[in-house]
């Protein structure tokens, strides 16, 4: 069975975005490269930014298609969250609301990516 641990997100600067991703993860990146970014998680899940810029570099795709999503205790803590990113000046796009599964709400990086 496979089992994904590498999730990566291409983004224009790397470092810009590594310094806005130190912010909401409270950890330093493991890899540092001027196009290649990584963060790596307890759970064996490795993060990554890379730019679009890198050499070699090609893709078809456009736009914002996936989402960074954290899975919480409780209502509580979405809101504690909130409260945390919006003292750091993350970008909310959707504030608190009940979806679905519960509270939510969606902030963005720098490069759009929905979190």
């Amino acid at each position: 069975m496979l089992i994904p641990n590498l999730l990566l997100f291409y983004v224009e600067d790397p470092l810009k975005s590594a310094l806005f991703y130190e912010k909401i993860f409270l950890i330093k990146p493991v890899a540092v490269f001027p196009t290649y970014v990584a963060f790596s998680f307890e759970n064996g899940l490795t993060f990554s930014l890379w730019s679009h810029h890198a050499k070699n570099f090609v893709s078809g795709g456009t736009g914002h298609r996936s989402e960074l999503s954290f899975l919480v205790e409780n209502e509580e803590t979405v809101s504690e969250i909130r409260r945390q990113w919006e003292k750091l000046n993350v970008t909310i796009e959707q504030d608190l609301h009940i979806a679905a599964f519960g509270l939510t709400f969606v902030a963005l990086d720098p490069d759009g990516h929905r979190i």
